[in-house]
Parts: structure tokens; C-alpha cells; sequence
């Protein structure tokens, strides 16, 4: 062999799964932070007023209990 592959005992540490459902929702800031999408904007919008539709469309923060729940599940996302 070459070398090149290392098992998990030469290399340490192995490597952490993303949770791609989570990196699909979320998106993490300069600061560590992480947005996410507002819900209830995808169908059944000619009842919602255009107000509301407006504010559905930005993103907010999640909430501080999540964050270390989010940070685990997106463990190479900006720190």
C-alpha cells in the first residue's frame, strides 16, 4: 500500500456524519450563529395577507436552547 489510507487507529479520532437534514435547514454565520428558513410559506398562500407572506420570507435565528443541538449535528460548519 501506498499510505494513503489511514484506518481510524493511525489517524486518531474518526470522522464526524454531518446530518444532512440539518445542513439542508440551517446555515451558520460569521459570528457561529445559525438561521433558518420561516415555515408555513410553501402552499395555501392566497388566504395569508402579502404582510405576512413578506415576513415569512426572512430568515430568523434559532432559538439559544438549539444551538448546541445544531453545532453537533453540523460539526464542520464556520466555528
Amino acid at each position: 500500500m501506498d499510505g494513503t489510507c489511514k484506518s481510524k487507529e493511525e489517524n486518531g479520532m474518526p470522522k464526524l456524519k454531518t446530518h444532512k437534514g440539518a445542513a439542508k435547514r440551517f446555515r451558520s454565520t460569521a459570528t457561529g450563529k445559525f438561521k433558518r428558513g420561516k415555515s408555513h410559506a410553501r402552499h395555501i398562500l392566497t388566504k395569508k395577507t402579502t404582510k405576512r407572506k413578506r415576513n415569512l420570507d426572512i430568515d430568523t435565528y434559532i432559538a439559544k436552547a438549539d444551538q448546541k443541538l445544531v453545532e453537533e449535528m453540523l460539526p464542520y460548519g464556520r466555528k
